[in-house]
């Protein structure tokens, strides 16, 4: 498999069932640590337990789209694994665990954060999303990029681990990153995770949107859908309400790991871990808006100006955080998509690190 920026780089074609088989296949060690899951079970819930409530969330998702169910049996097939063992793995909504309430009480300080600039601000008048990715210091090897060509929909380029997409463009123009939320109204429905996948197909900003705010989603993430037509939706998200948020008149937007909108915060599902997310968030707001958060003058944030704030350390948590042998969370990739034009650049590990690769449509 080619190395692009550090990552492995895959390219998988055929119909849905195909190209799961086809990352399954190439991910097959990745998958199969997935559905060892036992020693990871909640507290008082038997594997057993664990794939019978696995199984009415596959139901709900095959009811209302089965080629997401179709594509992650097929990765099962490719890696050799129980089907619903792996679609159990998919449902991020029935092993949650709280960063506030991590392994052996120790706090997660920092997941992931976005950045946009759009016109006035940018100086090319393009659409520029930054983001970095933050994970468990142990996921940075599992990371993968890849393209997926399924006949009749809009090429795909992903980065996540396995089948699981963090953060995707397609050919037709549309950007989807996004942060991790701690919502407290989950229930049984299609996997927030799974519905990233489904996002990635729309040809338009609107539809994606439509699939966003999709009413039997069993909870959500928070989404920066963008589309190189210039506009941007920040949807806010949980399983039964979303605030959507454009960027500023000045032309900026951030978002990091919790219900930054006030309407939302009632959905918080881990205040603890709120407070810590709004570090980065201020964080965020300061370097796009400045000390006083009155703006940047227009066309003064371009790619260089958003690389910088991907390698910002100044606050603890930062946007860009580092392994140093004790951290929860580091960030295992980064991405600036310069979505009018539908190039990404990307690289694994934190963007200081310096490694890089461009994928363009």
């Amino acid at each position: 498999m080619e190395q692009r920026g550090g990552l492995p780089f895959l390219v998988v074609e055929g119909s849905h069932r195909e190209v799961g088989r086809q990352v399954g296949a190439a991910c097959g060690e990745v998958l199969r640590e997935a559905v060892a899951f036992d020693a990871s079970l909640p507290a008082g819930r038997s594997r057993a337990a664990q794939l019978a409530l696995a199984a009415r969330y596959r139901e709900a998702t095959r009811a209302a789209t089965p080629w997401l169910v179709d594509e992650i049996d097929g990765a099962a097939e490719g890696a050799g694994v129980d089907p619903l063992a792996l679609f159990a793995a998919s449902v991020e909504e029935i092993w949650t665990v709280r960063p506030s309430q991590a392994t052996d009480g120790v706090p997660v300080d920092g997941r992931c954060s976005d950045l946009v600039a759009v016109p006035p601000a940018t100086p090319d008048g393009h659409v520029w999303v930054a983001h970095t990715n933050d994970l468990s210091p142990s996921a940075e090897a599992s990371v993968i990029a890849i393209e997926w060509r399924v006949p009749g929909e809009p090429v795909v380029f992903s980065l996540g681990i396995g089948p699981w997409i963090s953060v995707g463009w397609n050919a037709a123009g549309l950007s989807l990153t996004g942060n991790e939320l701690a919502p407290n109204d989950e229930r049984v429905g299609v996997p927030r995770l799974l519905m990233v996948r489904e996002q990635l197909t729309a040809t338009t900003l609107d539809e994606a949107l439509a699939m966003a705010l999709r009413p039997d989603r069993a909870s959500s993430y928070n989404t920066v859908l963008a589309h190189r037509d210039g506009r941007v939706v920040d949807v806010e998200g949980s399983a039964t309400d979303a605030e959507l948020v454009t960027p500023s008149p000045a032309g900026t937007l951030a978002h990091t790991n919790h219900y930054a909108c006030e309407r939302m915060v009632r959905y918080e599902g881990d205040p603890a871990y709120a407070k810590r997310s709004a570090v980065r968030l201020g964080r965020a707001r300061e370097l796009l808006d400045g000390a006083d958060g009155t703006g940047p003058a227009p066309g003064s944030i371009g790619p260089a100006q958003l690389e910088a704030f991907l390698a910002d350390h100044a606050t603890s948590p930062s946007i860009c955080r580092h392994d140093d042998g004790s951290e929860t969370s580091v960030t295992v990739f980064w991405c600036l998509a310069d979505v009018t034009d539908g190039a990404i650049r990307y690289g694994r590990g934190p963007r200081c690190r310096g490694e890089q690769a461009v994928y363009r449509f």
